[in-house]
């Protein structure tokens, strides 16, 4: 059950991950950011590959908080299948 509620979380936080990164890079060029008032020293594919880690890790927190407050889910193995989820 850990495993799978695991891959319910990061699953689709990567997909949305990877919308939201394309959106944001499509309007901001990564010449344009400024962080504390300086360009970072970094090439664009270093500022794409943390942005996207960022995103992730933003979406996954996003993903959590779902599954930490959806009806149904328990870390009991003895109490059957997901009665909650669809």
């Amino acid at each position: 059950m850990k495993y799978r509620l695991f891959i319910w979380i990061i699953w689709p936080s990567f997909l949305v991950s990877i919308l939201a990164e394309g959106l944001f890079f499509s309007i901001v060029h990564p010449a344009e950011l400024l962080f504390f008032g300086h360009h970072p020293n970094i090439s664009d594919e270093g500022i794409y590959t943390i942005g996207f880690f960022v995103i992730w890790i933003f979406c996954s927190f996003s993903s959590a908080l779902t599954a930490y407050i959806l009806p149904g889910i328990t870390a009991d193995e003895d109490q059957g299948s997901d009665r909650g989820l669809l």
